[in-house]
């Protein structure tokens, strides 16, 4: 071996030996690691050392209950039976009709429910998007309680104070839903209700066994939703429909956000706002109740009314839509009633009442659809084919085709009417006669028998005899 390869080697092993090994590295990557930790912790340490602001239920209007599950912090109020909401009073909604509830829910489970004992309920949440991690952290609760005049509507809150402390509000509110005979709700088939059997799950407590659910803003839209452009949110029902304004109410997109400042801070002043929106919601649901209980009796707007009628006709309660498009039309008889009672009584087979409207509507309105139904009313009911045609020929908002179709079988019609009039068969132009079958009409042109001669009775007799064998 020369000098120089011995050199080499030499460097090698000064290289290899000022190198640490894989044992070294990794002994000294645990000491950063833990030298790390150890940083985070005496940070933490020093944070938790620091005194945070008590969560304050001072000024909160909650009292305080020990539970299995863990503190319930409950608000309970009864109002009394005269309290109202705006105009409408509350007390309607405990004799409301369960039946008419039902047409206008289009559920049939509500006729079997007794609107007495209704549970109306409300969540206030820490997000509107749903999902896991959305909590219902206020639940507002209503039901009647009592007989005659003692009795009342008790509204009971129930906060969650702290994040964790869900399960006793929820344990409150299975007993609450399983004892009522029929939810009562404003969309809450659509969020309240789900969020809650999600939070069911997520904190292990028994969902309880839920009654038929009436979602009152289904009902809204069917009776507010042509007359308020606002849309059917509460707040607009309220203000709307039953005479009631909110005055200083936390808008519901904050609703959230307030939580969240009283969680971080403990100031519970913020989330008094928070509270009383929770019951303004609850109780609004009551007087909703007992005015779609009783629409005739409530006061609804013509326009209102409407909505009921069409509603009840959609559920195949025709004499009950009748009854109110009447009203409707008595209030204030505007084209849309009119409308709604021509409608209704071509459905029940009153083909003169909806005649008779549909001409006034004509003569108010410039509607294609309106001179489409004369036109089949004419051609149908009136047989009045040239009357029919006229109104096709003003125009009746069909399809070209459709228009050319139903123009071409009406001419021919009115042809045929002349035609009969002309022949002196017919007491007016302006009237189709029945059809009648070919043989019938063969058999009409036969002389009667007594007229025929001696060669066709024989002809007759012979074909009788042939017949016979």
């Amino acid at each position: 071996m020369s000098f120089r390869s011995k050199l080499s080697r030499l460097d090698s092993a000064v290289r290899s030996a000022a190198t640490p090994g894989p044992e070294v590295a990794r002994a000294g990557a645990l000491d950063d690691l833990r030298a790390r930790i150890r940083a985070t912790l005496e940070r933490g340490a020093v944070r938790e050392g620091r005194v945070l602001p008590p969560v304050d239920t001072v000024d909160l209007p909650f009292s305080s209950i020990d539970t299995p599950e863990g503190p319930l912090h409950v608000r309970s109020q009864r109002l009394a039976i005269s309290h109202r909401t705006g105009r409408t009073p509350i007390a309607v909604a405990r004799d409301a009709s369960a039946e008419l509830l039902a047409l206008l829910a289009l559920d049939p489970a509500l006729a079997r429910c007794d609107p007495a004992r209704a549970l109306f309920l409300d969540t206030e949440t820490t997000g509107l998007a749903g999902g896991t991690g959305t909590v219902a952290f206020l639940l507002g609760m209503a039901w009647w309680e009592g007989e005659g005049t003692e009795s009342g509507l008790v509204l009971e809150q129930l906060l969650v104070r702290a994040l964790g402390e869900e399960a006793p509000m929820l344990e409150r509110a299975r007993e609450r839903i399983e004892a009522a005979s029929m939810l009562v709700t404003y969309n809450g088939k659509s969020f309240d209700l789900p969020l809650l059997r999600t939070r069911f799950v997520m904190t292990r407590v028994k969902a309880p066994l839920e009654p038929p659910h009436l979602d009152l803003l289904h009902l809204a839209r069917r009776v507010h939703g042509r007359r308020l452009g606002e849309g059917c949110r509460l707040v607009n029902i309220e203000k709307h429909v039953l005479g009631f304004e909110r005055v200083d109410d936390v808008a519901s997109a904050d609703v959230s956000a307030v939580y969240l400042h009283f969680l971080r801070t403990g100031d519970a002043g913020s989330l008094l706002g928070v509270i009383e929106h929770n019951a303004w919601d609850v109780v609004a649901m009551a007087a909703l109740l007992g005015l779609y209980g009783e629409p005739l009796q409530a006061g609804l707007a013509a326009e209102d009314l409407v909505g009921v009628a069409r509603t009840l006709r959609r559920a195949g309660a025709l004499e009950r839509a009748a009854s109110v498009a009447d009203a409707a039309v008595e209030r204030a008889g505007t084209a849309e009633s009119v409308r709604a009672r021509a409608d209704i009584a071509k459905a029940r087979g009153d083909r003169q009442g909806a005649l008779e409207d549909f001409e006034r509507l004509a003569a108010e309105v410039d509607d294609p659809s309106v001179r489409l139904e004369l036109a089949k009313l004419y051609e149908h009911w009136v047989r009045a084919p040239e009357r029919a045609l006229g109104w096709v020929e003003r125009g009746t908002g069909e399809s070209p085709e459709h228009a050319e179709r139903r123009a071409q079988r009406l001419s021919r019609k009115v042809a045929r009417v002349r035609q009969t009039t002309l022949a002196g068969l017919g007491p007016s132009a302006n009237a189709t006669p029945r059809r009648t079958s070919r043989r019938g009409s063969r058999a009409s042109r036969r002389p009667p028998p007594s007229r025929r001669s001696g060669q066709g009775r024989r002809a007759a007799r012979c074909r009788t005899a042939l017949r016979a064998r």
